[in-house]
Parts: C-alpha cells; sequence; structure tokens
C-alpha cells in the first residue's frame, strides 16, 4: 500500500486507523482463504513507527495457532525498509460456513 497525504493525521503522519484498516484486510483474507468462513474474536495492535508520504507498507500475515474452531494471526505492516510499523495480532472464530 503507498502511502499518500491523503491517509496522513493531523500531525502529518499516517493515521492510526489506516493501518489497522490495511492489518485487518491482511488478517481478514489471511483467516478466510482456505475457503471455510471466519469472523474476528479478537484484535489488539501496536504501532512501532510512524508512516509518512512516500512510504510502501507490505502486511505479512503468519499464522500462529489453528483448532478446529479458532485461529490466531500475527499480522506485520512493515515499510519499504523493512522496518516494523505495526504489529497486530488477531483471533478468529470459524464459523462453519463455506
Amino acid at each position: 500500500m503507498e502511502i499518500t497525504k491523503q491517509m496522513f493525521n493531523g500531525l502529518g503522519t499516517v493515521h492510526g486507523g489506516v493501518t489497522f484498516a490495511f492489518a485487518d484486510s491482511a488478517f481478514a483474507f489471511s483467516s478466510n482463504n482456505d475457503g471455510n468462513a471466519a469472523v474476528a474474536l479478537s484484535v489488539t495492535i501496536n504501532f512501532t513507527k510512524a508512516g509518512k508520504e512516500g512510504d510502501v507498507f507490505r502486511a505479512e500475515s503468519i499464522l500462529v495457532n489453528n483448532t478446529r474452531k479458532t485461529a490466531i494471526y500475527d499480522i506485520n505492516i512493515i515499510n519499504q525498509k523493512k522496518e516494523l510499523v505495526a504489529k497486530f495480532v488477531g483471533t478468529v472464530y470459524k464459523i462453519g460456513k463455506k
């Protein structure tokens, strides 16, 4: 995701909601990629570095734990320098629908 001025907050850096939405989308794609519908139970995010205009964010998703009804994912948002911008952890509930 390329960062533009339209994504800024009042301090001139990327709004946390933009970063959260990007991480949440990666979480949704990751948790629903096996054909079994899953919905979020819980998420947390830690912002570790301010994004600036011209940055390019990349989301990396790692499945941490997977059971019959739940799964936990780590989503790392990194910039073009491979610096951690945000750490998102989410738990899903598998609702049993295809």
